[in-house]
Parts: C-alpha cells; structure tokens; sequence
C-alpha cells in the first residue's frame, strides 16, 4: 500500500500533482423562474470564472410533472428551472458551447430524461455526443432516504439506473452516470462518518445492479462519482475527504476484484453546507462558506460549490452568487494552498482523525451488509432512523449551547433584516405554462402517442429505454408525458 498522492488507496489525492497541475472545477448551483432567466444567470457566471455549470430544477421537474400540471401549481420554478421539453432545455444552455462546459444536471428520478434532452441538444448543436461532459446525480437511493423526490419503486428505479450506465458507457464516454450523493444524508442530520457510510453502502448497491446487468466494473467504476457536504468542523471534514478516498477504493478492490485503478479512485463534488446557514446576520455565512471551502480544497475535492450567503432566506442574488463564486478564487489564487499535493499531510491530529473515520465508517458499512445491504436497510427504515437520531442529537447540542452557532445562540442581535433578495417573476411563469400548452397544441401528436407507447411497452422488458426516451423528445414529447408512460408500467412508489 503506497502513501503517495496518485496511488492506491489515493488517501493524500487522486492524482501525483492534484491542483499544481489544475484547479478544482468552480460550480455554482443555480436555476430559477424559467430557462431564459436561469441562461442570463449562467452566461454571468461564465463571464465572472465559473469553469462547471450546476443545474437546479424545480419540484415538478424533479417528480416528473409538466408545467401545467395541477400537482406542479405553486412550485413551478420556485427552486429551480422548469425543464418540460426540448424547447426549455435550448434555451436554458442558448449560446453556452457544450464543447467547453461541462454541466453537472441535480437530478435524479427523471435524470434519464433529462440527460436525454441534454443528448438531444447536443444532436442540434451538431455536437458529437462521445465529446459530452458532465454529471447526472441520478442518485436514487438517498431520494428514498431523505429528500422524497422518487416517482418510482426500487426496482424499477435501479433498472433506469442500470440502463443510464449502460447507454453511457457505449456512448457518453466522458460522461459521469452517477453522482453518489452523501450532501443531502448529511443536511438531514447525519454525522460526517454516516455520511459517507451510508453514500458508500448505496454506492456498493449501485455498482452490485451494474455488475448484475453485466457491465464491467473495470470500466463504469472509471466514471462514477461522488457528492460530499463540507459542513462545520474544519478539521474533521479534511480527515472525512481523506478517509473517503481510501475506503472507496479498498471497497472497489476488495469487495469488486476491480483492478483498474482509476476505478477505485473516489471522485468527488463538494458543495458548502446549506444547512449550517442562518437566517440570522446572514453576512456571517460569507465566513461560514469561506472555511467549509477550504476543508473542501484541502482535502482534495475534483469539483466545488460555495454556498451563497442569503441562501438561508431565499435563493440566490446575481450580488451573493458572484461573492460565493470569489471566495473559491480566493482560495485559489491567494491562499497558497494549491501549491502543495496534501497540506496538512502527516499532521498528527488530521492523520488521526483519518483513521478514527476510516474505522466509524467501516463499521456502519459492516451494518448495512448485515441487514442486506442498503436497499434492505432502506426498506426496513433503519438507515432514516440512525440519521433521525444523529440529527436529533445535533439540534439538542445547539438548543443547549453545546454547540455555538454565532448570531443564532449567543452574540445574537435584534436588528432588522436589511438585504435585497431574489424575486420570482410571476409573469415569467405563467409564459412557462403558456409556451407549454401551445407546443401541445402546435406538434404532431399521433407522433408523440406513438413514442410515448413506445416507452410504455419499452418499461415491460429488459431493453434499454434510453433510446426510446431520445426518440420522444426529439418528436417534442415532454417531461411529464415521458414520466407517466413508466409510470404506467412501473406504478409509483408510495
């Protein structure tokens, strides 16, 4: 077992140089109103450095639900862009070069729609799709878990899963299939050592169905990739990205007999933690994001987003989306700490905090395997109840002032709110509902319901329904009418 930067089990860094070769990729997350509004937000970040576009959708979008569907009334584009066809995905990413970006899309039960418009895109932009690159979360498992935005029952969730997998390792190269997300675990409440544990036992799960569907470890486990929370506690986040590394990799080695070793290497975005936000002196969170960033950087995340500042009362200004931006600039370009593989290498106190996570996490991994593995675990609510405790635990320790959280429990103030926030134009949503029904209207749709069918019948065997699903947006299929032909074959999970 080596302990250089570069090589198994890749503790101190995935690759020999890391960021004295090139920087991490600079995200940030953003989507709201409508694709046009979110497209004037993405050309500003581009112009102001942004290196990674980071796509939010709103609820509907998320649980498959067209615009103008009853179920999607008073969520549409509140917390993300409204994505119901081809249509809004071209003028989301209009004048963007899909060459030169790469777009990471936080989306996960109708992720294989949503890459699929993405696909489809590409075809219009005559961009050759092998040259895409980019991440679907397409993380389901946590969905279950924590944030509830299924459609679709396990199984059948694994299976589109699977098939995304499939479809992109013949296709989409460079494209990531997954992202493992451990950010949302830990925003319910989970502690830093179940954070991983539980995204790397859902991880296990999701490489076990490929290997299943016949695919070849060696191969997909080069492109899978990880989502982390760099919450409080400085120290013990740079130990927990250092001990992610080395677990993933011993359990690709061991567990999957995987012998390439850019398969085992754990590859990961890193986005600051929402949930430390206050409400109150909001300027504080500027702070807050600043060190969660560097634990981010100093342990050695591929990808980063920093949190906006008021994004604990509203989502995000133009104003605080450039200043989250600047602070990984300025830790980039200022701190110095890009000059070195693994700063805080061999440090007692980090190096003992690796191990003690290493240890914690094993041993919840170990749990999981004993109830049946992650899927079973879920099922079973034991994994919801163990964060349920962790997080109830964690908001007593602030109730009590064991933990100080500044302008919250103590130096508080009772000063008025004084910032601008960002507003939803009402009117651009209703023209999101109104463009919807015209396209209905304006396409041909004996063409639509003969794709649509086609998806349907699709959902009954083992093909793969990535084809099927390109197919129907190319004909202007939307979204929700895509979602509810596997719906009607799937059933919906409850």
């Amino acid at each position: 077992m080596s302990n250089d930067p570069g090589k198994y089990p890749f503790t101190r860094g995935i690759y020999k140089n890391m960021y004295k070769d090139k920087l991490w990729t600079m995200r940030q997350y953003s989507g709201f109103t409508s694709a046009q509004e979110s497209n004037k937000r993405y050309q500003y970040l581009i112009s102001q450095g942004v290196t990674g576009l980071s796509v939010a959708f709103d609820l509907p979008t998320q649980i498959g639900y067209d615009s103008d569907h009853s179920m999607s009334e008073g969520e549409v584009g509140k917390v993300g862009v409204p994505i119901t066809s081809i249509h809004d995905m071209e003028t989301l990413f209009k004048d963007i070069n899909l060459k030169k970006v790469s777009t990471s899309m936080t989306i996960n039960s109708t992720a294989a729609i949503l890459l699929s418009m993405y696909i489809v895109l590409a075809e219009k932009n005559k961009i050759s799709i092998d040259k895409l690159n980019g991440t679907i979360q397409n993380d389901i498992l946590k969905e279950y878990l924590v944030r509830g935005t299924y459609i679709y029952p396990p199984n059948q969730s694994m299976r589109l899963i699977t098939d995304i997998f499939s479809f992109c390792e013949q296709h989409i190269p460079k494209w990531n299939p997954i992202s493992i997300s451990g950010y949302h675990i830990r925003e319910a409440g989970s502690t830093a050592a179940q954070e991983i544990a539980f995204s790397f036992s859902n991880g296990i799960a999701y490489v076990q169905a490929a290997i299943e569907k016949g695919l070849d470890p060696n191969i997909f486990g080069q492109r899978l990739s990880f989502f982390f929370n760099a919450h409080n506690g400085f120290l013990e986040e740079i130990a927990k990205f250092r001990a992610a590394r080395e677990i993933w990799a011993e359990i690709m080695k061991k567990r999957f007999r995987v012998t390439n070793e850019k398969a085992m290497m754990c590859r990961f975005h890193v986005q600051t933690g929402g949930s430390t936000l206050t409400a109150q002196q909001v300027e504080n969170n500027i702070s807050r994001t600043a060190i969660q960033a560097l634990s981010a950087v100093l342990g050695g995340a591929q990808s980063l987003h920093t949190n906006s500042f008021d994004e604990a009362l509203a989502l995000p200004t133009t104003k605080s989306a450039k200043i989250a931006l600047r602070t990984q600039q300025i830790i980039a370009h200022e701190t110095g700490v890009t000059n070195y593989v693994d700063p805080l290498a061999n440090s007692e106190q980090i190096e003992k905090l690796t191990k003690d996570t290493i240890i914690k996490v094993r041993e919840i991994i170990d749990q999981i395997d004993d109830k049946g593995g992650a899927i079973d675990a879920i099922k079973d609510g034991w994994t919801q109840q163990e964060i349920a405790n962790s997080s109830y635990k964690y908001q007593q320790s602030i109730d009590q002032k064991e933990k100080i959280v500044v302008g919250m429990n103590k130096y508080t103030e009772d000063d008025e709110l004084n910032i601008n926030l960002q507003k939803i134009d009402e009117n651009a949503l209703k023209k999101q509902v109104s463009r919807l029904k015209d396209l209905k209207v304006s396409r041909d749709n004996m063409i639509v319901k003969n794709k649509i069918n086609a998806i349907e019948q699709c959902s009954q065997t083992n093909e793969n329904l990535i084809p099927k699903i390109i197919e129907a947006i190319r004909s202007e299929c939307t979204l929700g009418e895509i979602s509810d032909a596997m719906r009607k074959s799937f059933g919906e999970y409850k």
